[in-house]
């Protein structure tokens, strides 16, 4: 998937600079299970509020595993509230599914076309096994706008903030 594939997922009518948060969870979910999750999305980000105000905003289950938050703040900017709000119903999500969504130590690589987690600690072993290169993509979770979502969301893991953190050095020859 490349930079114009998640565009065409993303609303249009939003600007570069909306804000974005991404919540990996820590399994791919069922059919029947993504269909309940973008419809409890869609319920959430439709009566979002900040300080009695709508929030133009779209949330959506990518990857099977990826809950991606998007607020577009060009015209009003959102209260801590509105996002404990956001906060709360990932949690709820957390619990009804079983799932997590806040663990930063388990990376996901896009492998032959799917979503594949590895924690942290693995990643070298994974390397030094030829299980994944400086070529295989990492999910950048850590985008924080539309555009940095469109443009570096997928990345190659030699252009991630993970690159310096790796060493190529002992990779299996393939």
């Amino acid at each position: 998937m490349n930079a114009v594939e998640i565009s065409n997922l993303l609303p249009a009518n939003f600007s570069d600079s909306a804000r974005v948060w991404i919540y990996q969870g820590s399994r791919p979910f069922i059919e029947k299970e993504q269909n309940e999750i973008d419809e409890q999305l869609h319920h959430f980000y439709s009566q979002w509020k900040s300080h009695g105000d709508e929030v133009k905003s779209w949330a959506k289950l990518l990857f099977s595993q990826f809950i991606v938050v998007m607020a577009d703040l060009s015209d009003d900017p959102i209260g801590g509230c509105s996002t404990d709000g956001m906060q709360r119903m990932i949690k709820s999500l957390e619990r009804q599914y079983e799932v997590s969504f806040f663990d930063r130590m388990t990376l996901t690589f896009l492998i032959e076309g799917k979503a594949q987690m590895l924690p942290f600690e693995q990643v070298q072993y994974a390397v030094d096994k030829g299980y994944i290169n400086a070529d295989t993509v990492l999910f950048n979770n850590i985008a924080t706008t539309k555009k940095e979502l469109i443009d570096t969301w997928l990345v190659p893991l030699k252009n991630s903030w993970l690159s310096t953190r790796v060493s190529y050095e002992k990779a299996a020859v393939k």
